[in-house]
This record gives C-alpha cells, structure tokens and sequence, in this order.
C-alpha cells in the first residue's frame, strides 16, 4: 500500500511539472506606463490632409493615456505611420484588445500588420512588406499581402463583388501581387459596434495564421512567404506592425505567447 501511494505521488508530482512545463508564459507587448519597447515611424500623409501630415509628431501619434484609471496606447490616426515591436517573433499566439475613438479622419482604418521585415516604408511609403490582419471597421479579420507577400487561403470568388472569400470547403487559391491580388475577404462578420471593445487572436505557426475574431475564426491562411523575383521564400516570422492610417484607435491588451500548434477547434470553425 505505501509503495502504491508513494508511486500515484510520484506519478502525479511529474505530470503537474509536465502541466506547468506545456503552459508558456505570456509576454505583454504593452508595459503599461509608455511605448518604449516599441519603434515608430511616420510615414505619408492621409489624402486630403497633408497639413496633418507635416505638423505630426511621434509623440501625438503614438502616446499612452489614462482612461478611468486604466493606461491605453492611443494612435491618433491622423497620419500614416507604424508603431512596430523591435523583436521578430513566430509560433505565437498573440491577442490585441481595442476599439475605435471618436476622431475619424478619412476611415476607421489600421492593421495588424505581421510577418514584418525589411525596412518602414516599403509599402506605402510607410510600413515593413508584412501580412495584414485588417482592423477597419466593416472589414475586420480580412487579409491583406502588403508589397511582395504571399499565400494560399481556401477562398471562392463572390460574382456580385468579384471579391475573393475566405471558405474552407473552397479550394486552394494563391494570392499576392502576381496573382489573384492582395485581398482576401472574411468568411463572416464578427465585429461590435463603434466604440466597443474588440478581440482579435492571432495564430501562427509555420506557414499558417489563423484570425479570430471575438471567438469566431474568420481567416486561415497557408504557405505565407515572399516573391523575391519570381522565387518563393517561406515567410514564418517577423515583426509585429500596428498602423496609424485614419482613425483613432485604443489598445487595451496586446499580449503573446509561444505555441507549438494551433488548436484544432480554431481551425475547423
């Protein structure tokens, strides 16, 4: 008997070392106080408003306020720019909590640029080539393949828009600037209204990302990589971009943690 329950001990003791062992930490991109850790760059104006553009600072279109006692990374939108983290990362599973301001210039518009690399502005004279997780309003979740980034999404065409859909039933479509376009539609809407709090989950692991929102999977993509003349590069990391591009936005959790895979129950939502 003592044997047998100095074993279940032993056995028990080892697979709660195992259990916290599988469970990664989680990092916070924000440290809560100020964007120190982060990089920023202003790049072009929004159309129409180049007087904007040329009176922008860092410091107005990137700051840290107090909302209720709560500190929130505010992007004023007011210009084109990039807050950008200065690590890359990949295998990750990264989560950022917002909602748009009052201050609209030309649209609710930013992304969740991932997959950065290279220099700021390459594309639009502004943001590192990347992989966009659109956060505009009306069209949060979509993907968009900036400068020479690629990948393959289960999409169909929609005949009344000539847009490309996200479905997983559909078969393999590639995208990027050489074929088939930049732009891959969400499968489904699952955006709050203005001015509440939205949750975006990002998965990536290897070749594939995932884009959750508020708990519905609305994008898969594959075999993200880059055209470099013609020859295809895998693309699994990178940095991670934040935009200022029209509209005033607030972020109260950006978090990310390594994974090893993506759970099951994500990818066949």
């Amino acid at each position: 008997m003592k044997k047998s329950l100095l074993r279940l001990l032993l056995l028990g003791a080892m697979a709660s070392l195992l259990s916290c062992a599988s469970e990664q930490p989680v990092q916070s991109l924000f440290n809560g106080e100020n964007l120190e850790n982060w990089e920023m760059f202003i790049g072009s104006s929004l159309k129409g408003f180049d007087s904007l553009a040329q009176a922008a600072t860092i410091e107005k279109v990137f700051s840290v306020v107090d909302d209720n006692g709560t500190k929130l990374i505010r992007i004023s939108g007011e210009v084109n720019g990039a807050l950008a983290t200065r690590e890359s990362f990949g295998n990750y599973h990264l989560r950022l909590v917002f909602r748009w301001g009052d201050m609209v210039y030309t649209s609710w518009n930013s992304g969740l640029l991932y997959h950065g690399f290279g220099d700021f502005g390459a594309a639009f004279g502004t943001w590192m080539p990347s992989v966009e997780c659109q956060l505009m309003h009306g069209n949060l979740g979509d993907t968009y393949l900036m400068v020479n980034t690629v990948c393959e999404t289960n999409a169909e065409k929609n005949d009344s828009t000539g847009n490309f859909v996200f479905r997983p039933e559909a078969p393999a479509v590639e995208f990027g600037e050489q074929t088939n376009g930049r732009s891959v539609k969400k499968r489904s809407d699952a955006e709050k209204p203005l001015g509440e709090w939205n949750t975006v989950d990002l998965y990536s692991i290897g070749q594939t990302t995932a884009h959750v929102v508020n708990g519905v999977t609305v994008m898969v993509n594959h075999n993200t990589g880059v055209n470099e003349n013609g020859k295809f590069q895998p693309l699994t990391s990178g940095r991670i971009q934040l935009q200022s591009e029209g509209g005033e936005l607030f972020i109260k959790t950006l978090e990310i943690r390594p994974i090893t895979e993506i759970p099951k129950e994500i990818l066949s939502r």
